[in-house]
């Protein structure tokens, strides 16, 4: 991407929540008139098909990461992907749960990490300061982690949800 597209991309993230549990308790002050995420460009869609990152946040089940890995697969590239909270990068405090996928990083390419549970709404602008900085910088590039080692994720997408195709939107 040169320079002019990437820095018009940074100024508008188009962002798309896959929350569970207690994971968007801190994100609707985000959106609130308080925080404004507006005011810097952070955008919420409707659709990831319009999305440029993905936030995911709360605990993973089995169940909800095949929902997950749909959703970003239906994300247009360049795609970023960020992993807010505990839960999403080590398990917090179900990583011992049999039907949860404590992290994240084996299944999709995760750009940034916003640790806490929950993280505050300054730690969330914090993290998406980082990711805009990696953008600018052209060193956020998990989506062609994902295209280059896709069989590896693939492997381990299909050891989690239990195998198959059914489930995929597509192959890389």
């Amino acid at each position: 991407m040169t320079g002019l597209g990437r820095f018009g991309q940074l100024k508008s993230l188009w962002v798309t929540y896959f929350v569970t549990g207690c994971g968007g308790i801190e994100l609707l002050p985000v959106i609130t008139s308080r925080f404004d995420a507006e005011r810097f460009g952070i955008i919420t869609m409707a659709t990831p098909r319009q999305s440029d990152v993905l936030v995911v946040s709360g605990f993973i089940t089995v169940k909800t990461l095949r929902r997950i890995i749909r959703t970003y697969e239906q994300m247009h590239n360049p795609k970023y992907v960020v992993a807010l909270g505990a839960c999403t990068i080590n398990g917090g405090i179900y990583w011992d749960s049999y039907s949860t996928a404590d992290k994240l990083e084996l299944y999709l390419p995760v750009d940034v990490y916003i640790a806490g549970c929950m993280p505050r709404p300054e730690a969330i602008f914090m993290g998406f300061g980082h990711l805009m900085a990696m953008i600018k910088d052209g060193k956020a590039d998990g989506w062609k982690r994902y295209k280059e080692n896709y069989e590896w994720y693939k492997k381990n997408q299909d050891k989690a949800c239990g195998g198959g195709k059914k489930w995929r939107v597509r192959d890389v």
